[in-house]
């Protein structure tokens, strides 16, 4: 099989057996759609980063970019500038397109801006969140304990930055989720930099703390729950990771890869499927000084 084709193969889900007819097409069309505008390619991108498979100071090259999405590659500079805008990388007129890598005084300035936005997304909230909505941020909760369960280090790490997201979709601001979709992407890559030590585990617990929280129509508590738990994992980053090899080939990093056992049988939520990108990007044993993202 042609390599783009296999990596597109990557990207396919089969639907839960006894998922509705409706609810299955549409997971199905969401998960084999081929990103065609550079908003959709950067999109992918990005989830890539968030699900950790792209790595900090990785080389962008724009014809594997070009040959994955079966785009030119003027679609792929678009997308490339369109995440250069979005700070998400970096063009040099000798390495290309390149993904960045963050300072420590920028890792404090993106956990900086986290913590205005999402503290101040839950103050300004009008009310207690309707029942829909606390049931969705609920089953985001289940999806993040199984993914942590599965093993799977992209899907828990693309799960646990994802719950940010889903909180302020929960919200009704869909502007700041795309804002903390990006500003989550750039501190996975910072927990990667600096070898976070902060537990999954703990995250999900956290994660629950503020959802039981919101449940209780204590905004307040919530807000300062959101506020601890972003400070400890900041807190828990370490010393800027030795990696040997951070221009590693992205076409390496981007072979699709077949599910194991656990992930064959784990129920997915079709609803999110049109941002996962981590079947795509498959995890590239890193540097035995570099830690797995555990943040967010």
């Amino acid at each position: 099989m042609h390599k783009t084709n296999a990596l597109r193969a990557g990207l396919q889900r089969t639907p839960e057996p006894d998922a509705p007819k409706a609810v299955a097409d549409t997971a199905v069309e969401a998960a084999d759609a081929t990103p065609r505008s550079p908003d959709l390619i950067a999109d992918r991108i990005v989830d890539a980063i968030l699900a950790g498979r792209v790595a900090a100071g990785q080389r962008l090259g724009e014809q594997a970019l070009a040959d994955l999405f079966g785009v030119s590659r003027t679609l792929v500079r678009e997308a490339l500038a369109r995440l250069s805008a979005r700070g998400m990388v970096e063009v040099n007129s000798r390495r290309g397109w390149y993904v960045v890598q963050p300072s420590r005084a920028e890792a404090k300035e993106a956990f900086d801006a986290r913590l205005a936005i999402e503290t101040g997304l839950i103050q300004t909230l009008p009310g207690r969140l309707p029942p829909a909505a606390l049931k969705k941020l609920k089953q985001h909760i289940v999806q993040e304990r199984r993914a942590i369960r599965g093993g799977d280090a992209a899907e828990r790490s693309y799960m646990l930055g994802d719950f940010h997201v889903c909180l302020a979709e929960c919200a009704g601001n869909s502007l700041l989720a795309d804002i903390l979709k990006d500003l989550t992407a750039r501190t996975t890559l910072i927990a990667t930099l600096f070898q976070s030590t902060h537990d999954a585990a703990r995250s999900c617990a956290e994660h629950a703390e503020i959802v039981a929280a919101l449940e209780a129509g204590d905004r307040a508590l919530a807000a300062r729950r959101v506020r601890a738990h972003l400070e400890s994992v900041a807190n828990h980053l370490g010393t800027p990771s030795a990696d040997e090899d951070p221009l590693a080939s992205l076409r390496a990093a981007l072979v699709a890869r077949t599910p194991g056992p656990a992930e064959a049988t784990a129920p997915r939520n079709p609803g999110r499927l049109r941002r996962l990108f981590s079947d795509l990007v498959p995890v590239v044993p890193p540097p035995a000084a570099r830690r797995p993202p555990k943040e967010s």
